[in-house]
């Protein structure tokens, strides 16, 4: 139970990497570097397990070999309301067309919200993870609280400081449907 007193968050900076548990190393590198386009790292030889790290578009993933491939869930329908990491993609038309020329099943849905669309494909790693590529940029970000304070990435940051921070207020304004940070 989070303690209530908590006045501030932790103080983070960014994710990281995510950690996948998987049957095949080698297997799992494959996919995240030739379907996802992730870069193979150095990964510190002090590790007491086979695994791997991986790295591209700010994010790190990190596979580790699984001892028992038996205790590992079986996935074979794809779920979008089940866990996955998301991936915003430069043109939906081609992630989908790649994909169907790597014949790497998947599913297809589209989110409608105030006149903006959402376009979004599930697809699974090898191990069954859900991945999502999507065009979720075009969904802005409104916080739901009187007052909130959001760290951008450094790609959607509108000033040249190490750290943008954005005050947004319930009364932030709006221009075609997009909230203007000032």
């Amino acid at each position: 139970m989070v303690n209530s007193v908590l006045r501030k968050p932790l103080p983070l900076t960014s994710l990281n990497h995510i950690s996948l548990v998987c049957k095949s190393v080698e297997e799992s590198i494959n996919f995240y570097e030739n379907v996802l386009g992730f870069v193979p790292i150095k990964r510190p030889g002090s590790f007491g397990f086979d695994g791997a790290w991986l790295f591209n578009y700010g994010v790190g993933i990190h596979l580790l070999q699984c001892d028992n491939t038996d205790n590992l869930p079986r996935k074979s329908e794809i779920d979008p309301m089940d866990n996955h990491i998301s991936f915003q993609c430069e043109s939906m038309e081609a992630v989908e067309r790649i994909i169907e020329e790597m014949k790497i099943k998947y599913v297809k849905r589209r989110v409608e919200e105030g006149g903006l669309y959402i376009d979004q494909i599930f697809m699974h790693d090898p191990d069954g993870f859900m991945i999502e590529m999507c065009n979720c940029e075009n969904l802005p970000v409104v916080p739901l609280g009187s007052s909130a304070c959001l760290r951008l990435p450094s790609v959607i940051k509108q000033s040249n400081s190490k750290q943008s921070l954005l005050k947004l207020s319930s009364n932030t304004e709006h221009r075609e449907g997009f909230p203007i940070y000032g």
